[in-house]
């Protein structure tokens, strides 16, 4: 995947896969929104315009079954559950322009509109065809609510559509060995009458189309992988009972959740477009825009978004994306994080113990772009937080801090010192802007550290206690002390993307404004405040406390 840098101001839009209705945000929706934030917060600090929008995925026959389950409707719980999820995400500093749900009357429309184009322009048809039945229950099963062995490499304890162990899809009626995960009966194939998308239509389209380098070369190979392998048709209608739209012209057909899901990143943004008409949607979506797209998923729904969605683009001539970066899972003591599994560590938990800056510059040490599996090693977790934020960050500026206060009523010096070191501080902006517009985030945290050291061993060496009070030292003091001062704000500065809650305590601290622009000046003759605390030390005592609750 390609990148180039430039420093004109561009216009992007960034998207965030939708986390589902019937569950709590965990950290595995977490490392998306996180990526893909600090990216957004990285790109306005270069004085880009972005606009960053996610929704709730709310459809489905999950949601039927949790809402009846609870006895509410469907409608209730997906709005309480929306409430949950922006509040959520707030408290992890993740904005976003417009957080939507795919029930929205914008959605409702744009589902209809693209369903009428796709309709006029015959790609689409009817076909019998065979699924499982729950005869207890009495309901069509979708493939996740659907378990076997799978037919390829014969791994038990598989999904109806896909195998996690070796990554191959399927018909659900080729898995092996069936039962229904609602009721543990074995199901039975029932036939119904459906509605698919051609999507064999669009098969040169996306030969041509995945050439751009639009994604990872893993994501690109898995993707040839299914190209050329055979595409076949989608099905995009559901049987009653279903909580979702009803198709038009049919009174117990339902679009299938992830074609009204993809359709969501059209009709939030046309949403957004209605609450800010300053923001043209077809500026952002005509076939010919340059505006960028950036679009975060994870690995386990590539197809979608590399086959299905480009294909529905293309046939309503609405532009593609320019990147799609899908990420691994999140793993605990080997095991990924997913509901359907029953390992969840909910963001809310995580709160109860950690802060969210913790998780954020965690995360960010393992962000490199690949979509390679993420472990969260709790013990090596607090101890990076305490050696990397609270050690070498944290602790530059309050060591320097103290002599300011005490001896220079907390104002910088007028003068400079060691302007070598300062300069290779400045040398780095560009690095460290490379590592973040490449999503190489692992680097950026790498080569912040290397400074940090570099910083603290400036101090270590000078050794600003062991002056005396005489005019020379103090002079002296105070022009090592500021020095430290500012290498610590430009450390601050290069982290902000990443830490926006550190960030903002160090800006109230220095009485600044964190910019790249601005630390190529050095702060002199500065009154900042007194030092307090910026970011909490770990304990891992807390572990105990933790593992007990998960």
């Amino acid at each position: 995947m390609e990148f180039k840098m430039h420093n004109q101001i561009d216009k992007y839009l960034i998207t965030c896969a939708f986390p589902y209705s019937n569950g709590s945000i965990h950290l595995g929706h977490l490392l998306e929104q996180i990526q893909a934030d600090i990216l957004v917060r990285y790109l306005r600090m270069k004085s880009h315009i972005v606009f960053f929008i996610c929704s709730d995925d709310t459809h489905g026959t999950a949601v039927m079954l949790k809402s009846q389950k609870l006895k509410i409707s469907s409608k209730f719980l997906i709005e309480k559950t929306l409430k949950k999820h922006k509040k959520i995400f707030k408290k992890f500093s993740i904005f976003h322009d417009n957080y939507s749900s795919t029930n929205s009357k914008f959605n409702k429309k744009f589902c209809e509109k693209i369903y009428k184009q796709l309709k006029k322009k015959k790609l689409l048809f009817k076909k019998k065809i065979f699924q499982w039945y729950d005869i207890e229950l009495k309901i069509f099963l979708s493939d996740r609510f659907v378990k076997g062995t799978c037919p390829r490499c014969q791994s038990f304890d598989q999904f109806g559509d896909h195998c996690e162990k070796c990554g191959a899809f399927y018909y659900s009626g080729d898995l092996l060995n069936v039962r229904s995960v609602l009721s543990n009966t074995i199901p039975i194939l029932k036939s119904s009458t459906h509605i698919f998308f051609n999507i064999k239509y669009f098969k040169n389209f996306l030969k041509k189309w995945i050439k751009k380098k639009v994604f990872q070369n893993s994501v690109l190979n898995k993707t040839k992988e299914w190209l050329f392998s055979g595409l076949k048709a989608w099905n995009i209608s559901r049987d009653f009972p279903y909580f979702g739209f009803l198709i038009p012209g049919f009174s117990k057909k339902y679009f299938y959740v992830w074609f009204d899901a993809i359709i969501g990143y059209l009709s939030n943004f046309e949403e957004l477009c209605f609450k800010n008409s300053e923001i043209i949607f077809s500026e952002f979506w005509n076939l010919h825009s340059k505006i960028i797209l950036y679009q975060f998923i994870g690995k386990d729904i590539i197809n979608f978004h590399t086959l299905f969605w480009p294909s529905i683009l293309e046939a309503i001539s609405y532009r593609k994306p320019t990147k799609i970066f899908a990420h691994g899972h999140i793993t605990f003591q080997g095991r990924k994080l997913s509901k359907s599994r029953g390992i969840v560590l909910t963001a809310k938990k995580w709160l109860k113990f950690f802060d969210s800056d913790s998780l954020r510059y965690y995360y960010a040490t393992k962000i490199n772009n690949s979509i390679e599996d993420i472990e969260i090693n709790l013990e090596n977790f607090i101890y990076k937080i305490n050696s990397d934020l609270v050690n070498r960050i944290v602790n530059l500026a309050a060591r320097n801090a103290s002599f300011l206060k005490k001896n220079f009523l907390n104002i910088l010096s007028k003068k400079f010192i060691k302007l070598d070191i300062y300069l290779i501080f400045i040398n780095s902006i560009p690095i460290i802007q490379n590592f973040y517009f490449k999503q190489k985030f692992c680097l950026v945290t790498q080569k912040i550290m290397e400074l940090a050291d570099l910083a603290n061993q400036y101090i270590s060496n000078e050794k600003p206690w062991k002056l005396s009070n005489s005019k020379k030292d103090l002079k002296k003091m105070h022009l090592i002390v500021s020095m430290g001062i500012n290498l610590f704000r430009i450390l601050i500065t290069f982290l902000k993307p990443i830490t926006p809650v550190l960030a903002k305590n160090a800006e109230k601290f220095l009485k600044i404004k964190l910019t790249f622009q601005n630390c190529k000046v050095p702060l002199l003759n500065h009154k900042i405040k007194n030092f307090f605390n910026l970011h909490n030390r770990l304990d891992l005592k807390i572990l105990n406390s933790f593992f007990k609750n998960i």
